[in-house]
């Protein structure tokens, strides 16, 4: 029983951890953003923030399912960190296409979208 509690705890605490790192890529790809219009730097920062935010979308995934497989709880996070994937997926399609008038709105979105699943992963308690 302490094992499974313990697995549950932890494999918790790598969905929070993932899911704000998620946030805080985002975040970054935003204020890069802003130095794309400034800065021959700006480019390079958002493209390596790009790479990292996507990595931490995946990670998102694999903590989704981690937390969901040892209590058997709900697969309702798989579901939300599967469509943050998706969605950063068509953003950096449209980040190389070079379509800011729907890339910025969908980072936007996105940003918005994971503070409150960052938000719901921090005062989600399991039973």
């Amino acid at each position: 029983m302490a094992t499974r509690v313990t697995a549950e705890h932890r494999s918790l605490t790598f969905l929070r951890t993932a899911v704000a790192l998620q946030t805080s890529a985002i975040f970054f790809q935003a204020a890069t953003a802003g130095l794309l219009l400034s800065s021959s730097h700006g480019e390079v920062l958002h493209s390596a923030g790009a790479r990292v935010m996507y990595g931490a979308s995946m990670l998102y995934v694999l903590a989704a399912i981690l937390a969901w497989r040892p209590g058997g709880g709900s697969p309702r996070p798989i579901l939300y960190a599967s469509g943050f994937l998706a969605l950063a997926s068509v953003q950096v399609v449209l980040g190389i296409a070079h379509k800011p008038s729907v890339h910025v709105p969908l980072g936007v979105l996105m940003f918005g979208l994971s503070v409150l699943a960052l938000g719901h992963a921090l005062y989600t308690r399991r039973s």
